[in-house]
């Protein structure tokens, strides 16, 4: 089975721009698309996992978010990486109705993209800026990254919500992964000999 990264789009993999449906506006943060060259090289797939109420809430269509993916893939290509995916929720949070199952922190939109791509849960991981990212990536079975960059402001913890490890950017997550990885490599060879 494949391993994975699933990222955060908003806050994560590129700047935050409330409910923006302007490909013109996308920006990568910093580092990013080293970063995900990085992992890419290092033998993981990478999805975009990201809520968009903006579709649920009228502000934009969802066909708004195609133009949105194809620039992200194109300014990721530039940096020598690419995604495999993107998974988008286009519900808006309404209150006295039962949550979708697809809205970050539920997992759905993780199961789906493993389900369809053949990923092992257990060697995968999780990269976003709020708690939900996190809750997400545990509740599908991943370990996650808390990128602490200030977007982040309820801070409500339970041991779901706990990161498996905090970091400032996507540069300093995509280095803990490959980190990780090789120190588990290593303990593998060394249960084989």
């Amino acid at each position: 089975m494949t391993r994975a990264v699933f990222l955060d789009k908003d806050g994560t993999l590129v700047d935050d721009v409330p409910y923006n449906a302007d490909p013109t506006k996308i920006r990568l943060a910093a580092g990013a698309g080293r970063a995900l060259a990085a992992l890419l090289a290092g033998g993981f797939r990478l999805f975009v996992v990201s809520n968009q109420p903006g579709v649920g809430l009228g502000y934009f269509p969802l066909a708004a978010l195609q133009p949105l993916s194809q620039r992200i893939r194109q300014l990721v290509r530039a940096d020598g990486a690419d995604l495999h995916g993107f998974y988008y929720c286009p519900h808006a949070p309404a209150r006295g109705q039962p949550a979708c199952g697809c809205r970050k922190p539920a997992p759905g939109l993780v199961l789906q993209a493993a389900a369809e791509h053949g990923i092992a849960l257990e060697n995968s991981w999780f990269i976003g800026d709020i708690l939900d990212d996190v809750e997400a990536g545990h509740r599908a079975g991943c370990r996650s990254i808390l990128i602490d960059n200030g977007n982040e402001t309820e801070w409500l913890r339970s041991p779901i919500r706990e990161p498996d490890h905090v970091v400032r950017n996507l540069h300093d997550a995509a280095a803990h992964i490959l980190s990780a990885a090789q120190r588990e490599t290593g303990r593998a060879r060394a249960l084989a000999s």
